[in-house]
Parts: structure tokens; sequence; C-alpha cells
């Protein structure tokens, strides 16, 4: 099957890769002639597991390409994935979705024969039935473009795995004809027995928010039980395992630290609370919106955490060290970053701060120049007063105490992450403090 895919960011770039691997030939677009041109040499402007390997395989078979012409797209494909970027609107509630309708309002004048245009963009509910009216008008081909919402469920550091065995895939459709479309499209996935659920475009745009903030929800309870753990003596690691172990909840996802960030989740969790207030569900509102406070308040918590663990220091002209940039491990992605906010605010009560990152130094260095970065995990100990752990990389969790030791000024370290074996870091003569554990 010939296909598009319209955007080439954190969303197209591993769906378009995908698509190749499953055997379509596969047509990539973007407004950026650079990206376009590292693209078609194999070259991957984002970190993703597999992606590189993959990206570079499928460019030098022709299997896939990019361009920055939408017409070329228009003349090659007959099936479109619009997965272009919805940040959040400059109300800070709503989805910004000017580029869904961007893409839309350059593609459709060139479509002049049937097609499926599948959004794979997080919108708010309503948005495919304003981009099908928009296509019918603009395209010659009209009605006899289909329009199927088909929202994604990527987790960012395992994007291209969640393309080619996803949990479950999602069709918001109105016809016969979209359905099929979709099916064909990703015959290869359900074939292997990936359940498909087949819904109305309504169904399909609720369904992305209400997981995603979901997840934002359970993160956000167990940090508020973290700092209860915290207050009364508690240990936030063993309730973990006590929730976890019951199959209606289960501890994926369950684990405590400095809060939910990336491009997806802050995002999510906000637009979907004010989908719930202008469709006058006020407790639920209610119920979405503490949960956004709580995430909010994590990096007050960590700065908490550090103050306490400095004792009589001040974190004023404090060299801190920062283990981690990306919001998550397994991306270079820093939009929304817990970390970087931490770093930021340590840079900002006056301390001197260094930060680590196995891949995301370079993003963060474009969206923080103002911290010191190093890129080699010992040296960035070096006169240390304390280490804070931000991002749970697992090039962390393996680190040998012994040897990294020496390197700090002070052997003092936060886990904002719990998810060190402090023992062993004690062991080797670090004092570890973590969030939602008693002191030791």
């Amino acid at each position: 099957m010939r296909v598009s895919v319209i955007g080439c960011g954190h969303l197209g770039i591993p769906h378009a890769a995908a698509m190749a691997e499953l055997g379509h030939e596969v047509l990539g677009v973007d407004v950026d002639q650079a990206k376009v041109d590292r693209l078609n040499a194999g070259q991957c402007p984002i970190y993703e597991a597999g992606l590189p390997e993959l990206l570079a395989r499928h460019t030098a078979g022709g299997q896939l390409r990019f361009t920055t012409d939408v017409r070329e797209a228009a003349a090659f494909a007959e099936l479109h994935f619009i997965g272009v970027g919805t940040p959040i609107d400059a109300d800070g509630r709503s989805y910004d979705t000017a580029q869904v309708f961007g893409a839309i309002r350059q593609l459709a004048p060139h479509l002049d024969r049937p097609c499926t245009v599948v959004g794979k963009s997080t919108v708010t509910v309503g948005t495919t039935a304003q981009v099908t009216a928009l296509a019918h008008r603009l395209a010659p081909a009209s009605e006899r473009v289909e329009v199927v919402w088909n929202p994604e469920f990527l987790r960012e550091g395992h994007a291209v795995e969640d393309t080619l065995r996803p949990d479950r895939l999602i069709a918001g459709v109105t016809t016969a004809e979209g359905e099929k479309a979709i099916r064909a499209v990703y015959a290869g996935i359900i074939d292997a027995g990936v359940p498909i659920f087949v819904t109305d475009p309504q169904t399909a745009e609720l369904a992305k928010g209400a997981a995603n903030t979901f997840l934002g929800l359970k993160i956000s309870y167990i940090n508020a039980v973290a700092d209860m753990c915290e207050a009364a003596g508690g240990d936030v690691s063993q309730i973990v395992d006590i929730l976890g172990i019951d199959p209606r909840i289960g501890a994926d996802g369950m684990r405590p630290g400095i809060g939910y960030g990336g491009g997806c989740l802050p995002k999510d969790v906000r637009a979907f609370t004010a989908s719930a207030r202008q469709l006058g569900a006020d407790q639920a509102a209610t119920l979405l919106r503490a949960a956004e406070v709580i995430n909010e308040q994590r990096t007050n918590v960590a700065l908490s955490l550090i103050t306490r663990a400095l004792s009589d220091r001040p974190v004023k002209n404090a060299r801190i060290t920062v283990w981690g940039a990306a919001f998550k491990p397994g991306t270079n992605d820093v939009r929304e970053s817990p970390a970087l906010a931490l770093a930021q605010a340590l840079q900002q009560a006056g301390a001197t701060v260094t930060v680590h990152d196995p891949q995301a130094v370079p993003t963060a260095m474009i969206r923080n120049p103002e911290l010191d970065y190093s890129e080699d995990l010992a040296e960035s100990l070096d006169g240390a007063d304390l280490v804070v752990l931000a991002t749970e990389w697992p090039e962390y969790q393996t680190a040998d105490p012994h040897a990294l030791a020496s390197r700090p000024r002070t052997a003092l370290l936060v886990d904002c992450r719990t998810t060190l074996d402090a023992q062993s870091w004690r062991e080797a003569g670090w004092t570890v403090h973590q969030l939602g554990r008693p002191a030791q």
C-alpha cells in the first residue's frame, strides 16, 4: 500500500519507519527542508530505541523517503496519515490544532481521487467532524475522501515497538470504506492478534485523552501517597508492591518521583480537564485538576528534599549535579521535563548546576542554555556537593557507586525517582535520600 505521513516529528518519523517495516511504500512530508535532507540520508533527528536502524535500512532500500512537497504526497499515496503536533494552546488548557487544519488545507486541494485521511494527532473531541467538513469542501474528490481518527498510544522511548506491536488499535470511522482502509493498512498488525476497536470518531478522540489522563492521575496519586509516607515515616516502595499485587490496580506506571512530563501527558491532562468543564462535568474536572496540582508541585517537593539533604549548607552557591534531562529514559525529548525543571529551579536558587544525560544533552542545551552540561557520567560528578537522580536511565541504576564515590566533593545523593538500590550506594560510602522513603 502507498501511504504518506504528514508531519515528521516524534510521532511522524517512527510511524513512517514502522509503516515501511510493515511493507508499505512510504512518503514522509515535512516543511523543514534541512530535516527532510537528513531523513533522506538515513539520519534520525530524534532518538528512539531501534529507530535509527529502521530509518537507515528503509531509506537505503527505497521503501521510505521524505519530501517537502505535499502535492507529491497527494499524487503518490492512497492513504494519508496526519501526524503533526498538537501542543497546548495559548490558554494553557486546550489543544492547538492549527497544524492539523493547516495540513488538511495544504493536502486537500490536491486530493483528486478517492483516498483516506487518517488522523493520528491527539485532538479535542469534535475535531474529526470539522476536519471531514474541511476536507470535503477543499478536495476535488469531495466526499470520496474518507476521514478516520486513529489515535496513537506511543510511549516515548518505545515508539517503534508500540507502533509495530501495539496493545490495541482504535479506529474512529463513519463509513465502511474508512474501516476497510484502516484494516488494510494495519493488516499485518491485526493478523498478529492485536485487537482493534472500531468506534465512532467521538469515542476514538475521547479514548486517547482518557488513557493519558488516567496515567497522569495514577502518577499523581502515588506521588501524593509518597508525600504521606514521608510525613508518617512509611515506605512508599512497599506500598507500591502492596497495591501492585492487586490485579485491579497493577504496579506498572505507579512509581513515585518528580512527576510526569513530555509532549503528551501534561497537555492531555490539561485538555481533558478542559473538556470535562466544557461538557459540564464539573466534579470530573475538579478531580482531574487535583492531579495536575500534585504534578505541578513535585519540583517543590524535590527542592525540599534536596534542602534537607544539604542540611546546614544552603542551596545557594552549592555545586549540584543533576542526572537526567529527558523527561523519561529512552528518549532525548525534553519537553516539560521534570528533570530540567528541577535543574532550572536549583539554578534559580543560586546553585551551580551541571546536567548529565545519556541522550538528551544536545536538546537540553537548546532549551536551557543557562545550565552547565557534561556528557561523561563520572566527570559530571567532579566537585559536586550533591548529586540528584532526576531521570531513571538504566545507566544510573547500573553505575558503580564505589568507582564514583571519589569524584564528588561530598558523596551525597538524592534519588528523586526511587529507582536506585540505596543500600548498595550506602555501602560504598554515599549518603542517600529518596522521595517517599524514610531517611536512613
